[in-house]
């Protein structure tokens, strides 16, 4: 049951008509991210995945993207996301945008001040990719946060529209 509100358990959107401006601000990033964002869709996808995991965000962890498995999105993606150090099946971008996503979530300011990451990074993402990272990140650790902390949309899945 939500805090805030009498929204349905599967109403992720309907909060933020208690704040028109700041949700319609929010919103506008939001559909930016998915719509804008130049990362790879795999890579973008296993850095929300692994953060949606950190936000402890059930309607995070079972949101897909419509474009997914045109673009190699498949379950075995999400189903490993927890394992993104070891699992064999992501490529060394992806790795990197994982471990970015983790950290950013769990210790940004060792993620910082960490020089050896951001020369592993910069030999897989140049400037423009890593800050479509970072403002994705900012988004999802946000936006999971604020759906797990006031318990909003936590017993739905989510499948994003298609841009094709």
């Amino acid at each position: 049951m939500s805090r805030i509100g009498t929204f349905a358990d599967d109403d992720v959107a309907g909060w933020v008509l208690k704040s028109p401006e700041l949700g319609g601000a929010l919103a506008n990033f939001s559909r930016a991210v998915y719509t804008s964002n130049r990362l790879p869709l795999r890579t973008r996808e296993l850095a929300r995945t692994v953060i949606a995991h950190n936000n402890e965000c059930t309607v995070c962890v079972n949101t897909r993207d419509a474009d997914g498995p045109a673009a190699g999105v498949d379950e075995e993606l999400y189903d490993h996301a927890l394992e993104w150090r070891t699992w064999p099946g992501y490529s060394d971008q992806e790795r990197l945008a994982a471990e970015f996503a983790h950290r950013f979530a769990t210790e940004h300011t060792k993620l910082r001040d960490d020089e050896d990451f951001w020369e592993r990074a910069s030999a897989h993402f140049d400037e423009e990719l890593l800050a479509d990272l970072a403002l994705s990140c900012a988004l999802w650790v946000g936006m999971g946060r604020v759906l797990r902390t006031l318990d909003i949309g936590q017993a739905c899945k989510l499948t994003l529209p298609s841009r094709a």
